[in-house]
């Protein structure tokens, strides 16, 4: 999908996120108060535009749930600001929701190099991301999300049409309308913040409106999937004193107990919060605990139904 330089600025200027705005053109002139306030203004906007793109969103996220149930692992893939958007999204879902590092993953074109320097013609290439899909050894129960605030960054679609291709749930992410990404994926998200206070810069409303996306596909995918108990994160992973002070809190807002019953559940649990919370409501020890989290897949609410016969 390599582009002439005159098509791929003609490609660009037809795209909302690359419009010109010639009411700022004078803003490098402005007070900083004042370019603060047109920035701010411009941000409010974003949520609104992700609330029009709700349903296909929450349709999505159901796709990806249940292939999640299944075993499946969620792997998102861009170049630039959305590869790295993409990258943090997966990286957060381990210490949030206790997933393992291989379920949710970041595909970033030029690989981790790129999150930190521009890697030269990565983007470009459809077929380096065929590769990257290739090492993950993609099957139908995975979901690839492509991320593009253009809608036609070659890595994205490339990945998306690949990974379609292996059987694999395809979600495309684009901040532009009518575009190729969107087209190529069985599910279509297409956030139409407009054009950017800085011509083309579509790490400000476009990268807004994409992080605001992939929390949601996170989240309630994690959700669904028995991570939470109520608003709680149950399966957060204790990994340092914050953690650890949050985990106990966790468990004392689910059950009301006493810090001694909760430092002994946990002890009993070995630190898992979701089976310490289990012991105090069901009455039940730690193996037992286990054993009906196991049966129930994980679903606090399950388990304790399981529990209460």
């Amino acid at each position: 999908m390599t582009s002439t330089p005159r098509r791929l600025q003609a490609e660009l200027a037809s795209l909302t996120t690359e419009a010109f705005r010639p009411e700022l053109a004078e803003i490098d002139r402005l007070p900083t108060l004042d370019i603060a306030r047109l920035m701010n203004g411009e941000d409010a906007g974003v949520a609104a535009a992700v609330a029009e793109r709700l349903p296909e969103i929450a349709a999505a996220i159901d796709a990806v749930a249940e292939r999640m149930a299944r075993g499946g692992r969620l792997v998102y893939a861009g170049a630039g600001t959305a590869g790295r958007l993409g990258v943090l999204d997966a990286s957060e879902c381990p210490p949030t929701f206790n997933t393992d590092p291989a379920q949710v993953v970041g595909l970033i074109a030029g690989g981790p190099e790129a999150m930190v320097t521009s890697v030269e013609g990565a983007e470009d290439s459809g077929e380096l991301a065929g590769r990257d899909l290739d090492a993950l050894k993609l099957t139908p129960d995975d979901t690839v999300v492509g991320i593009s605030a253009s809608g036609r960054t070659p890595y994205a679609i490339g990945a998306v049409e690949h990974a379609r291709a292996l059987g694999a749930l395809t979600v495309g992410l684009a901040c532009n309308e009518h575009s190729a990404l969107a087209a190529a994926a069985e599910h279509g998200i297409e956030v139409v913040v407009g054009p950017e206070l800085l011509t083309g810069s579509t790490r400000l409303k476009a990268g807004t409106a994409q992080k605001l996306v992939l929390n949601m596909v996170s989240t309630i995918t994690m959700i669904r999937l028995g991570k939470t108990y109520g608003n709680l994160m149950v399966d957060v992973r204790a990994s340092n004193d914050k953690l650890r002070a949050r985990s106990r809190r966790i468990v004392s807002l689910a059950t009301g107990a006493s810090d001694e019953e909760i430092d002994a559940a946990l002890t009993e649990t070995g630190g898992e919060v979701k089976n310490a919370v289990l012991t105090l409501l069901a009455g039940v020890d730690g193996p037992t605990a286990a054993r009906l989290l196991e049966e129930s897949g994980g679903h606090l609410r399950a388990a304790l139904a399981i529990a209460g016969g």
